[in-house]
């Protein structure tokens, strides 16, 4: 199991590089301090000396890197300038493969890469390679037949989480100091609860998917991060639409990293412990969180009361995976156009076959009064929760489920898909109500693991909530804890 190592620990410059935040190194490039090539390397050190156990990249893309990285000089005005990043494996990227954590894709490299891929780039990131997910991003787990299991740095038995798994081990590792991943049911917040990150899921519509999507009901792209200042500076760079999109997010009156460097004043805050599923049991470890939040929120000003919001309908589970399932399916549906056939069982994981084979039965009428149906739910929860600045729950029901526990190769394909809907039952619902969502690390359990917890903002109001991240980031520090890593010789 790693440990957080000791306050006074002194750490050889290349580790420590990739632990800081993206505005300082970028500062250090700019100053001349260090070159791009050299920070870039640093990246490119960690994931060859470390990778090897947590298995978080499926792609390492090092000569394309550093030749970006030579590109760069210290005079470079560009605000992120040398910076390394990832890229998760279920977004296309110009030259490197995209596989979506599934054989069926094969060697797929795409010629043209998403419109946020291109503003990173415009923005001097240096992107080093992809991570992993589970096949399709079905799972709240990272571990596909294709790739083999990503592993938390904090307990190498342990799950990073997904479907952002490969995601967020990378940068708690310290391989790089910031990654991409998306969110269509927590797939940001999951693994940044157990990797002890800030995981931030922005509001829908906030960040185009051009050029492959006008708009998607659950998805979101976004960024795995140490602190919440990072997250808001990321969040004004990628959010805004592209021409076409079919709909976007109301810009803010300000910038997100400008709002949420100010004290967010006395906010009304509810929170609760019961999960949308009402069969989930809590864990301990995740209720003591919360109360311990509550007990914070209310010594920093903040009025707090237990709400009960109307969200435990039976049929939830079946429900969401009535949406979530046909996306899952376009992909399967992308993944045999590549193939030159139709996909059959052997294609694929058990449980996307399972998603798969129901998706199919499920037809176009009934998809849309699924949504339909959805969409009604949202809007009784944004009305209920309507007088709340936020609503604070616990990010995981359980902790960090050893590996293989939720794995989509599985004999038992529906009951593995509910006891990951058991694992995360919080996530899913700010999916389907299009609130920005984050969690961030607010303690660490006696079992070494991190613990999150879990808000859910106003619609289409994140500079609020990150506001209210920062505070609590604050008065309880977190981004200093890293996990102990022995790199291989």
């Amino acid at each position: 199991m790693a440990r957080l190592p000791a306050a006074d620990a002194e750490e050889p410059a290349v580790h420590d590089l990739m632990f800081r935040p993206v505005s300082e190194l970028a500062a250090l490039v700019r100053s001349g301090e260090l070159s791009a090539r050299e920070l870039v390397s640093a990246s490119l050190e960690r994931i060859d000396a470390l990778d090897g156990q947590i298995n978080a990249f499926t792609h390492v893309g090092a000569d394309g890197a550093l030749a970006a990285a030579d590109a760069i000089g210290a005079d470079d005005p560009r605000p992120f300038a040398g910076v390394p990043i990832a890229i998760k494996d279920n977004r296309p990227v110009e030259g490197m493969p995209l596989t979506m954590g599934a054989n069926a894709f094969g060697d797929l490299v795409p010629p043209f890469e998403m419109a946020f891929v291109r503003r990173l780039r415009a923005a001097g990131f240096v992107i080093v390679g992809k991570t992993a997910l589970p096949e399709y991003g079905i799972q709240p787990t990272t571990e596909s037949v294709r790739n083999g299991p990503t592993r938390n740095p904090w307990d190498l038995s342990r799950t990073a989480g997904g479907s952002s798994g490969g995601a967020a081990a990378a940068v708690a590792a310290g391989m790089v100091p910031i990654a991409h991943g998306n969110d269509g049911g927590g797939s940001i917040r999951i693994p940044a609860a157990c990797c002890g990150l800030v995981g931030l899921k922005p509001a829908r519509g906030r960040i185009s998917l051009a050029p492959v999507e006008g708009e998607s009901f659950l998805v979101t792209d976004g960024v795995l991060t140490r602190t919440v200042a990072e997250s808001a500076a990321l969040l004004d760079l990628l959010a805004g639409p592209e021409a076409g999109d079919t709909s976007w997010a109301p810009p803010p009156s300000e910038p997100f990293a400008q709002t949420a460097a100010r004290t967010p004043g006395r906010l009304r805050i509810g929170f609760t412990l019961r999960p949308p599923l009402t069969e989930t049991a809590i864990d301990p470890i995740a209720a003591q969180a919360v109360f311990d939040t509550v007990e914070l929120l209310r010594e920093l000003g903040h009025e707090v009361e237990e709400i009960d919001p109307p969200w435990a309908i039976p049929g939830m589970l079946e429900l969401f995976s009535a949406a979530f399932g046909p996306a899952v399916g376009s992909a399967i549906v992308i993944a045999g156009t590549i193939a030159g056939r139709e996909l059959t069982a052997d294609d694929m994981e058990p449980l996307s076959w399972m998603l798969w084979e129901r998706s199919r039965k499920l037809d176009a009428p009934h998809y849309l009064a699924a949504i339909g149906q959805l969409q009604a739910l949202a809007r009784t929860l944004v009305t209920a929760t309507a007088a709340c600045d936020a609503v604070l729950t616990p990010s995981l029901a359980q902790r960090p489920v050893p590996i293989g526990a939720l794995s989509g190769a599985t004999d038992d394909p529906v009951g593995t898909f509910r006891r990951g809907g058991e694992f995360t039952p919080f996530t899913a619902i700010a999916n389907v109500t299009g609130q920005p969502a984050i969690s961030v690390p607010i303690s660490h359990g006696d079992d070494g693991l991190p613990v999150g917890v879990h808000f859910f903002g106003r619609p289409a109001q994140e500079g609020p909530l990150l506001a209210l991240a920062a505070q609590l980031e604050a008065a309880r520090p977190w981004a200093g804890r890293r996990p102990e890593l022995v790199a291989a010789s």
